[in-house]
């Protein structure tokens, strides 16, 4: 089967490149599953219902997020009625929502998505998601096989621990959060798709997708500057894992950008 993960999303402009890529990518990869990042999908911060609306009505079958899940107010009722919008899991017992959601793909197989937040240099500083992951796949249903998890996490480090934490027990380990594709992007030995992180969709004419000016300002300053998302040519950046329904193993994985509008010259 075909998993498709999006990283994160920026506001209206990263959403409508998605949308339009979105039958270029079913017609060229026939894809099984759907997920989408979308903390920074709402003008940049956060998720509304309009917003995930929007992704459940142009084919995404489950939403992650990560440290800006609650940056809309209306997300806490959101999440408690619509289960396919996940928040990190690790939050303290008795946070609104949930981290885990069972999809049914395309193809009629049960997957596990997970999404979890990491801890080194990220605030707040939830619960070990180690300890948070082993819980959730000890109590997994024994019909799930396919387990994707979106950890979401600034330290290259950590997220590479994480793959190998979990290698050989689910089928991927996806790093978001940074806004910055990887290129070390491979399945593990034994069994589990990584890539520290998939990137942003977004405009990249940018700081990790806001106004230049805006967060130059922050840098050269050192004083507060409200931050807007960039305005103009948006790229898709996303991963599609092929994954063995049966044993749960991944057998590919492949970055993916889509209408980059970067010009990277030319070597001679």
């Amino acid at each position: 089967m075909l998993i498709l993960f999006v990283g994160d999303v920026i506001a209206r402009g990263g959403r409508k490149a998605l949308f339009s890529a979105l039958g270029e990518f079913n017609e060229q990869y026939d894809i099984d599953l759907l997920v989408v990042n979308a903390e920074n999908a709402a003008g940049g911060f956060g998720v509304t219902r309009s917003v995930a609306d929007e992704f459940f009505d142009n084919g995404a079958d489950v939403l992650t997020t990560g440290n800006h899940v609650w940056d809309k107010r209306e997300a806490l009722d959101l999440i408690l009625d619509e289960p396919r919008l996940l928040r990190p899991h690790n939050y303290p017992p008795g946070t609104p929502g949930s981290g885990w959601f069972v999809a049914t793909a395309r193809n009629g197989e049960r997957v596990g998505v997970l999404n979890t937040m990491g801890r080194v240099f990220m605030h707040p500083d939830l619960d070990c998601p180690f300890r948070c992951t082993d819980e959730v796949l000890d109590a997994r249903p024994s019909d799930v096989a396919v387990v994707l998890v979106d950890f979401h996490a600034e330290a290259s480090s950590e997220k590479v621990a994480m793959g190998w934490y979990l290698d050989g027990r689910v089928s991927a380990v996806l790093g978001t959060h940074t806004h910055v594709p990887t290129a070390d992007e491979r399945v593990l030995p034994r069994g589990t798709a990584f890539i520290s992180d998939v990137g942003m969709t977004g405009c990249y004419n940018s700081i990790i997708g806001m106004k230049t000016e805006d967060s130059l300002g922050r840098f050269v300053s050192k004083l507060p500057r409200r931050l807007e998302p960039a305005a103009g040519p948006c790229t898709v950046c996303a991963v599609l894992v092929d994954v063995d329904e049966q044993t749960g193993r991944a057998r590919g994985i492949r970055r993916i950008r889509h209408g980059e509008p970067l010009d990277a010259g030319t070597v001679d």
